[in-house]
């Protein structure tokens, strides 16, 4: 399958402009190339802004139905898009079946009186063309979090997708055509240069990149040059706090979640996992014991939990941190060289080792604790702020933590969940801005206010 910039209909290999280097994309566990795509220059990148401009006039003339068909489409064409989006993206098949659900939102103001049968009201209305950068451990998923908001409010796109994972947005812009949507959603490919020249593009009203601290910061800094609001969904180390008095079996199944969905490999993981003392040898134990049931294997087999990571690269990195968290006094177990990795539960960790970063692979770590007051001094001393989690029966116990959290999402009883209503987004370098629920629209619109006056001019001259 050959990819390159896809702009309005033209096919997945088409090639404008004059930036011709070819790079492969290759399945994760194989080695196998699914996909050879066009990087996109300054050439093909102002190609696309060029499309977005137009397209977006054209739909400033419209109702915005057309996303109804483009749900419709995604839904018609879930088992398709689902396989494709495991071979490009190595995720088991039980993680990508929740985020075809597009959803739509409405552009509301409101309405204000004033003296004498005056009034004002306010209107919500498209930024222009914004720019999306996504990653590569939930592209199609990411993809549809950014673009149905954007298009929602009336925006064109250009997205560009990370290049360890090209084809999910391809998919989804041949979808937005088929839905009536030529133009509003274009696809630039490949690293740093292409999103430098979208940055910077003086068309560009608005980007939102999912990413590194220190990309976040390239990007914020690029916007602020051109006076552009930014969403930055950053990076996470975040805590998960099981309290003695939890349901055990609950608590087990949620520290699984928030360590090991998608291979350990998303931004909010739960994988400083904080343990009340009075239980945290039975409860690392039965942790443990659950672990190694996990199946792992080839992503498209319903049985399959944890497939492979996304590169040996990455694979060598998480592997090293591990060897260092050992050097350091944690324990673990032995694990298995390749592609694949399995789970990773490190004991008797503390707050200065270097696996309380980010991994971003299947490594958990368990610290210990005393008391409440402690717990809550340590997990909110970190850099980030994405995600937090506690497990509790005591009701008053679990909200007066996550009152005290420092963290734009708190799970209480679950972890990893992601309902499209709900809006998400982080603290401190984690980023800001928030994607999904009705406050999204905030974040793809500029307010305009109106006043109109009903009666005769009062002029003080």
């Amino acid at each position: 399958m050959s990819t390159g910039t896809f702009v309005e209909t033209q096919p997945l290999n088409y090639r404008g402009g004059a930036c011709m280097e070819l790079v492969d994309a290759f399945k994760p566990a194989t080695g196998r190339v699914i996909a050879t795509f066009t990087c996109s220059g300054e050439k093909e990148v102002s190609l696309a802004v060029e499309n977005a401009k137009a397209a977006f006039e054209i739909r400033s003339k419209k109702c915005g139905m057309e996303h109804c068909q483009a749900a419709r489409i995604i839904k018609q064409q879930k088992d398709e898009t689902a396989t494709v989006e495991t071979i490009n993206n190595w995720q088991a098949r039980l993680d990508i079946d929740t985020c075809w659900q597009a959803w739509l939102q409405s552009m509301a103001g409101e309405h204000i009186q004033l003296p004498e049968g005056s009034f004002g009201y306010t209107r919500k209305e498209p930024l222009g063309m914004c720019v999306e950068i996504g990653a590569w451990n939930y592209p199609f998923q990411i993809t549809c979090w950014k673009s149905a908001p954007a298009l929602a409010c009336g925006n064109a796109r250009i997205f560009k997708p990370s290049p360890f994972t090209t084809v999910s947005a391809l998919l989804l812009a041949e979808i937005y055509t088929q839905a009536g949507m030529p133009g509003l959603f274009n696809v630039v490919q490949y690293g740093a240069a292409t999103g430098q020249f979208l940055c910077q593009h003086q068309d560009v009203a608005k980007v939102s990149f999912t990413g590194s601290v220190p990309t976040g910061m390239k990007i914020m800094e690029m916007s602020a040059k051109g006076i552009k609001p930014a969403t930055l969904e950053l990076e996470g180390k975040s805590p998960l706090t099981i309290f003695s008095d939890c349901n055990m079996e609950n608590g087990g199944k949620g520290v699984l979640m928030a360590n090991f969905l998608t291979q350990g490999q998303v931004c909010c993981n739960g994988t400083r996992v904080f343990v009340q003392k009075e239980i945290i040898d039975k409860f690392t134990k039965e942790v443990v014991k659950q672990t190694q049931k996990i199946k792992l294997g080839d992503p498209l087999l319903e049985d399959t939990r944890i497939g492979q990571l996304i590169k040996h690269p990455h694979l060598e990195r998480v592997l090293g941190f591990v060897k260092l968290a050992k050097e350091q006094g944690a324990s673990g177990p032995k694990l298995k060289e390749g592609y694949y990795m399995t789970p990773c539960i490190l004991t008797n960790c503390r707050d200065d080792m270097t696996c309380v970063r980010e991994i971003f692979g299947p490594v958990m770590s368990i610290l210990s604790f005393d008391t409440e007051a402690e717990v809550l001094e340590r997990v909110n001393d970190t850099i980030f702020g994405l995600a937090a989690g506690v497990f509790t029966r005591d009701i008053q116990r679990a909200h007066r933590v996550a009152a005290k959290l420092q963290a734009g999402t708190c799970y209480i009883n679950n972890y990893n969940v992601f309902p499209v209503e709900l809006p998400f987004g982080g603290h401190k370098k984690s980023g800001f801005g928030r994607e999904n629920g009705q406050v999204t629209t905030e974040y793809y619109s500029q307010l305009k206010t109106v006043c109109m006056e009903m009666g005769n001019v009062e002029s003080g001259f």
